[in-house]
């Protein structure tokens, strides 16, 4: 029986066991064929208008440094977090990790994705099922989720749970099923609840570091070259009061 391998980053404050590079990127597992970073709020994984540095830009010159390559270093990105959001990203070293990895990104049951989302109101059910059909505008880079099918809209469906609540937030647990244009945002928005510091989906007050409270907390898989089962937490964003408070309940700790 092969060995799952647990990588994490520790809650809450600080972590001496990951990584940091010199622009204070945070790494949290790394192999030959992947790496993971806890991406902070407002780093952005691609390439945009903005023109800002990218995660991948980043990631690449800390392999580079680390392993001292010469010329272009190789880097697969599989999928994507939003700019505003936090939490575990994967990127593949070699192609042939990323083409398993991209395939296993387009299967529901070879990835569990789980984030933790804080939100101004409970839902009418402690937990359950979302299941919608999502329409991206794309001048407005929003994403809006309706109960039928409607043309060019693609189908968005999460399980949530309400795990705990702390002064007027609240935080869900969210498996992702799938992995639509600001999916998790919407589909909230949707049953009426605003994600701290969303402003474009429904928050009354933005945050003060222009972040939001989702953060992909967890992601587990089978390793695409080793066949290893792999499970990797990123903790929390540091210095938020709310967060901190959160990872200190007994339960939540992973």
């Amino acid at each position: 029986m092969k060995k799952e391998v647990i990588k994490k980053s520790i809650d809450p404050v600080v972590n001496p066991l990951v990584q940091k590079s010199k622009s204070k990127m945070e790494v949290i597992y790394e192999d030959n064929h992947i790496i993971a970073i806890n991406k902070a709020c407002g780093d952005i994984v691609q390439g945009d208008k903005t023109g800002d540095e990218t995660l991948i830009d980043k990631v690449k010159e800390y392999i580079k440094v680390k392993y001292k390559k010469p010329g272009d270093v190789y880097l697969g990105s599989p999928h994507r977090l939003d700019r505003p959001s936090s939490g575990v990203i994967l990127f593949a070293r070699t192609s042939k990790a990323l083409t398993r990895l991209n395939e296993m990104f387009q299967d529901k049951e070879a990835m569990k994705k789980t984030y933790w989302a804080v939100v101004d109101a409970l839902p009418e059910e402690e937990e359950g099922t979302l299941h919608h059909w999502l329409l991206k505008d794309a001048e407005k880079n929003k994403s809006h989720a309706h109960n039928k099918e409607r043309k060019g809209s693609k189908e968005a469906i999460l399980n949530y749970r309400h795990v705990a609540t702390l002064n007027h937030f609240h935080l869900l647990e969210i498996d992702l099923k799938t992995g639509r244009h600001h999916q998790i945002r919407a589909q909230l928005n949707r049953i009426g609840l605003h994600i701290k510091g969303d402003l474009k989906y429904g928050a009354a007050r933005s945050n003060e570091n222009a972040g939001i409270h989702l953060h992909a907390r967890k992601i587990e898989f089978i390793h695409p070259v080793t066949k290893v089962p792999v499970k990797i937490v990123a903790a929390p964003p540091q210095r938020d009061a709310i967060w901190n408070d959160l990872v200190q309940i007994d339960y939540l700790k992973d």
